[in-house]
């Protein structure tokens, strides 16, 4: 039972990751139809912002309690910068492009900014500092989770609630859900909608920013290429759920953390990628919209 434990508590932090990466993934294609493949190289930037903070704070002699805070902040702020700058570049230019040119020109932002970061910094894995203390009331449960991942499920728990606020009960969050029901309407009502996709880049880079904060400071170790995959995974995720729900995002994400945990302890961690991918396919044979996603006609 304690096993069985351990492998779902580890499943619900992998898919408490995915989620914030999944949520920028989502957000944007609700509102523009596009899958931002550079998204996850947001969330390798904002690890490696929190890095360089975090050394710096260090040798400053600030505190664990500010170095992680601040630490974090700058990695939101930079990211959520660099979501907002690639919005600009990359994808307003091909607005009204032919989807394909908006794809390549995605997949060509994700390439350079891997390569940015290598030449930048190095192509070696580089030793992250554990930011977030013990807790003291764990120490008895420490064999079935540690600090760090209850604190990144309550930190996704948190980041969920604000963001289901934001959505529902501001006025940016109704013009992002008028701009994604049909953007002509909205800019006729008056809704500055570019204003809404650069909203929705920063929020999304943002989120996933602290994700990957998060996760650097768990498992203590970083490198270039650390965005690749957890982004196709949280892409896996979001489509899984349903792309363009944010709580199918959600919910998409713990079912592929909780899927791999799984597989992975009862079976084998040689073919964990290939199982979620083999996954998604058998959802989609049965539910192509995704669990919580709407048909389009």
């Amino acid at each position: 039972m304690n096993y069985f434990l351990e492998l779902f508590l580890g499943g619900l932090t992998r898919g408490s990751i995915y989620a914030l990466i999944a949520l920028g993934y989502t957000m944007v294609y609700g509102i523009i139809q596009l899958i931002n493949f550079a998204h996850g190289e947001i969330y390798m930037i904002g690890a490696f912002t929190a890095l360089i903070a975090a050394s710096v704070l260090t040798v400053l002699g600030l505190n664990q309690l500010a170095i992680i805070v601040i630490a974090a902040l700058a990695a939101i702020i930079y990211s959520a910068a660099y979501g907002y700058t690639i919005e600009k570049i990359a994808y307003k230019p091909l607005r009204n492009a032919p989807r394909l040119s908006v794809l390549i020109s995605a997949i060509g932002m994700s390439l350079f900014l891997q390569n940015y970061v290598l030449l930048a910094q190095t192509s070696n894995f580089l030793p992250f500092p554990e930011l977030i203390p013990e807790f003291e009331f764990l120490k008895p449960y420490s064999h079935l989770i540690r600090s760090s991942e209850l604190f990144i499920c309550m930190t996704t728990a948190v980041v969920m609630l604000l963001l289901t606020f934001l959505i529902k009960f501001t006025k940016i969050g109704k013009a992002m859900r008028a701009a994604a029901q049909d953007k002509t309407m909205a800019m006729l009502l008056g809704i500055d909608v570019n204003l809404v996709i650069s909203v929705t880049f920063i929020v999304g880079s943002a989120t996933a920013a602290l994700g990957g904060v998060l996760i650097a400071s768990h498992v203590g170790q970083i490198n270039f290429y650390m965005g690749f995959i957890a982004g196709i995974k949280a892409f896996v995720a979001a489509v899984l759920g349903g792309i363009g729900s944010i709580p199918g995002a959600v919910l998409g994400s713990l079912i592929l953390g909780w899927t791999e945990s799984f597989f992975t302890g009862y079976i084998s961690s040689d073919y964990e990628d290939a199982f979620a991918f083999l996954f998604l396919v058998l959802i989609l044979i049965f539910r192509p919209s995704g669990i919580l996603g709407k048909k389009e006609y």
